[in-house]
């Protein structure tokens, strides 16, 4: 049988540069509501992206047919559009020396999802959701497991070829509870599955999947009997499940240079920075130190090359509060030269599918840990809140302006933490609340977390980002909850 690389070299077309990205995708997922195990969900997905540069213009084409015929005919299509838009583009793209990659990564793995039958991983997320059954007030619960293999080969000219193989896993837990007239949900690390990592079921260990249940519960009980966080300008304990949030919508797209350049502007909107400010521009409070980190072990976006072929390297996006460097591939890097701004980018080009294009995406962007703990923390503030997990979010379309409402608060009085509050919600604007932070906690509050749910781009492209960090305070943030 012919390989992906053979069949892409022969089908190959005379032009400035060409790519073949294939990708083949199997994904599993399994649901206990209420004790009642729900239909398994399972899919397989495959095919081939490729790319072709012609007289200054790109051109793009998917197909499903892995045959050599298959791929000409798609190069063909490439081509047509490659000389379509010729001359017509903001950018020539013969300016641009594509990568020309050679090697291999592989997730690590040591207990392979693929390898426990149906029935053991039913019976294992069926014992999860038993145990959130703690009180008759508990009305709903739900267990589910997700996990994912994917496969990816990169083809280029002169010898380039990488091979990349991922697997993923997606635990949650979500439970209702009602009493007294009001209902609340909690979930285990977000709704939006706030712990996802790369790896096998050991993914789940430390999660803390199997022996969850009864703890979300009874926070779930206890925001039902709690106040409604009251509203006021206090100080703010932000714990990483919801740092998660704040980093992904404040920092991680208003970075991303393609929407700098104008691209998101009629879809999800533009970027409140622009091109002079990296370099000098004060993000933060000079506690703020912000990674990429493509080689973090097990965390969910890591990768050794991108989809553009750009070896992945560790980089600093913002040190000691200074604002360094974009979110922008190769492509964007070149634009954003053209235009008389030679940037240090990352290699954060990535599709979300065999049938999409890569463009800018955050990968694994990560606030470094500092040197507080978080009883320290705790006991600095005299009047404040903490918030654990994001239930809700707003941002302007420059990523300015936002409000972002958690889960699960507790009040903290006189360097006490108090009552449980409900509803706990705080705004504000990017720049200034990351002046804000006053302390950064240390490696014990340190935790790696992520999302498979971050949109962008027309068509639209639903990818995995991961975000690390550690509990982090903010001073003088304007909270509220509906409590008078």
């Amino acid at each position: 049988m012919n390989s992906i690389e053979s069949l892409s070299r022969r089908a190959a077309p005379a032009c400035d540069f060409w790519s073949v990205r294939s990708v083949s995708e199997l994904s599993e997922r399994i649901t206990v509501r209420d004790d009642v195990a729900e239909p398994p969900w399972r899919q397989r997905d495959a095919g081939v992206m490729v790319q072709v540069m012609r007289e200054g213009a790109l051109g793009y084409a998917a197909t499903t047919d892995i045959s050599e015929g298959g791929l000409r005919r798609a190069f063909a299509q490439a081509l047509d559009l490659a000389r379509a838009s010729a001359g017509r583009g903001v950018f020539d793209h013969r300016q641009v020396d594509m990568p020309r990659p050679v090697g291999s990564y592989r997730s690590p793995n040591q207990r392979p999802a693929h390898e426990v039958s149906l029935a053991d991983k039913f019976d294992l997320v069926r014992g999860v959701c038993a145990g959130a059954k703690v009180s008759d007030a508990i009305v709903d619960r739900a267990a589910s497991l997700w996990t994912t293999h994917t496969e990816q080969v990169l083809v280029t000219p002169d010898g380039g070829k990488v091979e990349q193989v991922w697997d993923f896993v997606v635990p949650l837990i979500t439970v209702v509870a009602s009493a007294g007239g009001d209902t609340q949900t909690r979930s285990a690390a977000g709704q939006y599955n706030g712990f996802c990592q790369q790896g096998g079921l050991e993914v789940l260990d430390r999660a803390g999947f199997h022996d969850d249940g009864p703890r979300v519960a009874r926070e779930a009980l206890q925001l039902v009997a709690a106040p409604n966080c009251p509203t006021g300008e206090m100080d703010l304990l932000l714990m990483p499940d919801q740092m998660m949030l704040q980093i992904h919508e404040s920092i991680g797209h208003p970075l991303e240079l393609d929407r700098i350049l104008g691209d998101e502007r009629n879809f999800a909107g533009t970027s409140f920075v622009s091109l002079d400010m990296f370099g000098s521009y004060r993000y933060g409070s000079p506690l703020l130190n912000v990674s990429f980190g493509p080689d973090v072990t097990a965390q969910f976006a890591s990768f050794a090359w991108d989809d553009d072929g750009a070896a992945a390297e560790r980089e600093w996006i913002i040190r000691d509060g200074i604002l360094l460097r974009p979110l922008g591939g190769t492509l964007s890097q070149a634009r954003a030269r053209a235009l008389g701004r030679d940037l240090p980018g990352v290699s954060t080009s990535r599709a979300s599918s065999w049938n999409r294009a890569p463009i800018d995406r955050m990968s694994n962007l990560n606030v470094e840990a500092g040197d507080s703990s978080l009883e320290q923390m705790i006991g600095s503030i005299e009047h404040g809140v903490l918030m654990r997990t994001n239930s809700s979010w707003s941002i302007d379309d420059s990523r300015n302006k936002f409000q972002f409402g958690c889960e699960y608060g507790q009040m903290i009085r006189g360097g006490q933490l108090a009552e449980v509050v409900k509803r706990p919600n705080y705004r504000g604007i990017s720049s200034q609340f990351w002046r804000s932070l006053s302390m950064v906690g240390n490696a014990d509050t340190f935790q790696v977390m992520g999302t498979p749910y971050c949109g962008k781009g027309e068509p639209n492209q639903v990818i995995r980002v991961g975000h690390a960090a550690p509990a982090c305070k903010f001073d003088r943030v304007s909270v509220f909850g509906g409590a008078k």
